[in-house]
């Protein structure tokens, strides 16, 4: 009993998962909702944090099992080549008995039963407290991977977008070489400016080989995370990524009650006592009610229950009580009450400092997310203005009021703007993902 709480750690809906998957692969568009939906109904570790709940019942019949009747039959068949003999005294003349016959049988049925075992009964409190451990635990799990299915499809979309970058920087570079190679052909312009513009434009190519790998493997890693066959093609809408406008309402301070991480430190507190108390069980008296019947036959030949008419048959039967005291077991108990006690006050510890850290990490979710909107907002002027800038000297270098080189640094100004302006936009989106979390809410993101 003393290992209960220790041993005890509902099957998906695989059907929904099977409907879902097919609307993904139907519809061909996966949104954030689709992709979080999807990873619940599919993931491998929900589905064995479902499993763990079945076995927690399980656990909790196994625990009951010892606080019920317990009934056992048996039956036997002897035979005895040669029956032993005993001296017996016959006034002070010594002779030779034999007991018993050749062939025994018997067939019995035994009934025990705990009337009060404390260790019992508090095992099942145990049980129970384990199965709600077992189901936070698996609420636990989904809102991990809610968490990290999000970060990575928000990682999907910003090197899409980032992709788009690069493949219209490398049209308005086409465009470039395009003037240039008649500008040389015509002798307006000089070879090394077309090897110039052909080097940016190869590195650009180089750089969009680079990243289209990059989104490949990202996905990838987001269907994996989904438990989705990673040959399964998918499409992600852009307006996921693009639509930040303001900030969400922020508290001073947010109720840590409906954390899930705080629900399964009180399930813990509560296992840990009831560990307490069943160490401290062992200091009662066990009472048990026990009671057997057997029927028993005996012949010289061959018999089994009395097949012969010859056999002698007879029954018997006891009922009894048995009381077990605890007297001294060397401090042994004492040793376990004191380890519980160890245990308890190192769960408070872990307590106060997982409060502390959500704490934290709700306070560090709304610097983030001020800081990413105040950056979101200025990188987006940024990219603006580098784009007017970039058009303007593309307008300058065509009337040959600007330089080659002035025309490719405004060219990596606008990119590097614009890959800015995007990362700004995942670091919100991740910053925002942090703050539903510390509110509690983070399930929301799949509704």
């Amino acid at each position: 009993m003393n290992t209960i709480i220790k041993q005890i750690k509902t099957i998906p809906l695989l059907l929904l998962g099977l409907v879902l998957s097919n609307t993904v692969s139907a519809q061909q568009t996966l949104s954030l909702k689709d992709a979080l939906n999807y990873a619940i109904q599919n993931s491998a570790n929900v589905r064995k944090a479902k499993l763990d709940i079945d076995g927690g019942k399980y656990k909790t019949q196994e625990v009951r099992a010892q606080a019920l009747p317990q009934i056992t039959g048996n039956t036997g068949l002897t035979y005895n080549p040669i029956i032993g003999q005993q001296v017996v005294d016959f006034g002070g003349q010594l002779q030779t008995l034999k007991f018993g016959q050749k062939w025994n049988s018997s067939a019995g049925v035994q009934l025990s039963q705990q009337l009060f075992n404390q260790q019992v009964f508090t095992g099942l409190q145990a049980a129970r407290s384990s199965e709600e451990y077992y189901n936070l635990t698996a609420q636990l799990t989904e809102e991990q991977l809610i968490e990290l299915v999000a970060g990575n499809y928000y990682q999907v979309l910003v090197n899409r977008q980032q992709m788009n970058v690069i493949d219209t920087n490398i049209k308005n570079v086409k465009v470039i070489e395009n003037i240039i190679s008649n500008q040389h052909k015509n002798g307006l312009a000089k070879k090394i400016d077309v090897d110039r513009i052909k080097v940016n434009l190869t590195n650009l190519e180089t750089q969009r080989s680079q990243t289209l790998n990059a989104i490949t493997q990202l996905e990838n890693q987001l269907k994996f995370s989904m438990g989705m066959p990673v040959s399964t093609s998918i499409t992600l809408p852009k307006t996921e990524l693009t639509e930040v406008t303001q900030l969400p309402e922020l508290a001073d301070s947010i109720s840590l009650d409906n954390r899930t991480e705080i629900k399964l430190l009180d399930i813990q507190d509560k296992l840990l006592s009831l560990q307490r108390k069943a160490y401290v069980a062992e200091y009662y008296p066990n009472l048990s009610l026990s009671g057997n019947y057997t029927y028993s036959s005996q012949n010289q030949g061959f018999d089994f229950l009395k097949t012969s008419s010859k056999a002698i048959g007879y029954g018997s039967s006891a009922v009894g009580l048995t009381l077990k005291i605890p007297i001294f077991n060397g401090f042994l108990t004492r040793s376990k009450v004191r380890q519980a006690d160890v245990d308890i006050k190192k769960a408070k510890e872990d307590r106060r400092e997982s409060t502390n850290s959500l704490n934290l990490a709700y306070e560090n979710a709304k610097i983030q997310l001020r800081n990413n909107l105040n950056t979101i907002n200025a990188q987006k002027k940024n990219a603006e203005l580098a784009d007017e800038i970039y058009r303007s000297t593309q307008n300058n270098y065509n009337n040959g009021l600007a330089n080659l080189t002035d025309l490719l640094d405004t060219e990596n100004s606008l990119t590097e703007a614009q890959n800015s302006y995007i990362q700004a936009l995942l670091n919100y989106k991740i910053a925002e993902i942090q703050l539903i979390k510390s509110n509690g809410n983070i399930k929301s993101l799949a509704k």
